[in-house]
């Protein structure tokens, strides 16, 4: 949506498909909306048009409890862009700015403070204070509706500095107290725990746009289970739930997400956490992981020109190119995995994790390992897996360069230097770090197989066209490097 008027007709035609990629307001009112709000269509010259909700809000206006403009899906610009701005906002998600600051955020970007708020402020209308301070609302708001929380233990769980700062905070966006928001909730529970047996965790709706193909997505991810730390098991409805555990800033953390969502475009998500400041962080790493912030509509337009993916796309249009919910985990199992038949490859990662990963506290189900960080392998001989010694060697460069940051694949890193980074490790082939580049940084353009027919019209959603011939094949991906990660 490039001009004003035709953002108007969006929102005159209640066209889902643009929400989250830009945010009304109307003055009568004082409310912004997402552009497929039920409510009566404003007149044009009381609307305005932001590009994010901290945008919005930054502008006096609240939100809308109709439609809840907080709740949509993420633009998938931030995803397929690699520049600052496309950085900082994938690194402000994973809660960079409520855990390290603004000058941290800026430090992992490379750039100034005042370089970073100027270009934030230019593109979104809001500086990267404003766009956290939204997300914590927004995460303070889940939490009021789905625990029994007390009112201090929100305000802080959701990253605000203090109580006060919390009610001021849910006034000036909701127009609403914490205890008016509260008693719209639709059920109750303690919040937390690691284990399903009497921890109700935080139950999430995680939304996405268009079509969204979850067998796809669910039988690829449960194709590539590591023991002890991720399993599919079926539901009671027919379904499946997949589990795993989450290494997260302040705790160990476990998160469900079942195949099937309600009647809206939303899949069901549950949290258990240690602790619940990493809400925010632990739901954009699933949000990650199941690609729900992807445009499916510019995936189809796009690839439905190429002879050999038209087919393909009419029959599965939410195919989705899904993610990692740990970046250094992916890589370092790769790496791993490179050459490797896949029988023999995921018999190597559940050794990897069981010599070598982390003992849940509380077992959770058949969760019971969080996988190993790069420090605990990088001098590790990595005698109980039983690979060739060249394939342990890569592991444990590929952990160096983690641990002494000369390889990044936080949110926020730059893709190409990452990638770069990958290749000048001994034992890394440009098929591994491109797989990396795919998942671990959610690059929506990546060309695994450059040699492919009609490659050059899939850009900028390679990385879609390649899960739509994969999928199509019925076989496993090439072999270097082999998903299994």
């Amino acid at each position: 949506m490039t001009t004003e008027d035709s953002r108007y007709e969006a929102v005159r035609s209640r066209d889902a498909r643009f929400d989250g990629t830009f945010f009304f307001a109307v003055s009568t009112t004082g409310i912004y909306c997402r552009p497929s709000c039920p409510a009566v269509t404003p007149k044009r010259e009381n609307v305005t048009f932001f590009a994010t909700a901290a945008a919005a809000q930054s502008a006096g206006y609240r939100a809308c409890r109709r439609c809840r403009p907080d709740a949509v899906p993420g633009s998938a610009d931030w995803n397929a862009r690699a520049d600052v701005v496309g950085r900082a906002v994938r690194l402000i998600g994973d809660g960079v700015v409520d855990r390290e600051g603004v000058a941290g955020l800026a430090a992992r970007l490379g750039y100034s403070a005042r370089q970073v708020q100027r270009q934030l402020n230019a593109e979104l209308g809001a500086g990267p204070i404003a766009l956290a301070r939204a997300q914590r609302g927004h995460t303070a708001r889940v939490l009021l509706q789905t625990t029994s929380l007390q009112a201090a233990e929100i305000a802080f769980a959701a990253g605000f500095a203090s109580v006060r700062q919390f009610n001021e905070t849910m006034r000036e966006i909701y127009a609403a107290t914490p205890t008016q928001l509260r008693s719209a909730r639709g059920g109750s529970g303690r919040a937390g725990g690691l284990g399903p047996d009497g921890a109700a965790g935080v139950p999430l709706r995680l939304a996405y746009r268009g079509a969204y193909d979850s067998a796809q997505v669910f039988d690829y991810l449960a194709a590539r289970t590591v023991e002890g730390v991720e399993e599919v098991v079926a539901t009671d409805g027919g379904g499946r739930t997949f589990r795993r555990t989450l290494r997260l800033p302040h705790g160990a953390g476990v998160a469900e997400v079942a195949e099937r969502g309600g009647a809206g475009r939303w899949l069901g998500c549950r949290l258990h956490l240690e602790d619940l400041r990493d809400l925010t962080t632990a739901t954009q790493r699933m949000r990650r992981l199941f690609d729900l912030d992807a445009d499916p509509y510019a995936v189809v337009e796009r690839l439905s020109g190429d002879v050999e993916l038209a087919p393909l796309v009419a029959r599965r249009p939410g195919v989705r190119s899904p993610g990692a919910a740990d970046p250094e985990e992916l890589a370092v199992r790769t790496v791993l995995a490179e050459g490797l038949p896949a029988a023999r490859a995921r018999r190597a990662a559940d050794a990897l994790a069981a010599a070598y990963g982390r003992a849940l506290a509380v077992p959770s189900g058949g969760l019971t390992l969080l996988f190993p960080r790069p420090g605990d392998l990088m001098d590790a001989d990595l005698a109980a897996v039983d690979v060739p010694g060249e394939r342990r060697a890569a592991v444990r460069e590929v952990c160096r360069a983690l641990v002494s940051g000369a390889l990044r694949l936080d949110p926020g890193a730059d893709r190409d230097e990452a990638e770069r980074a990958l290749l000048a490790l001994p034992g890394v082939r440009p098929r591994t770090a491109g797989y990396v580049r795919m998942r671990a940084l959610g690059d929506p353009d990546v060309l695994l197989d450059p040699r492919a027919a009609g490659a050059a019209g899939w850009r900028p959603w390679s990385s879609y066209a390649t899960h739509h011939r994969w999928h199509a094949r019925r076989t496993r991906e090439p072999r270097v490097p082999l998903p299994t990660a």
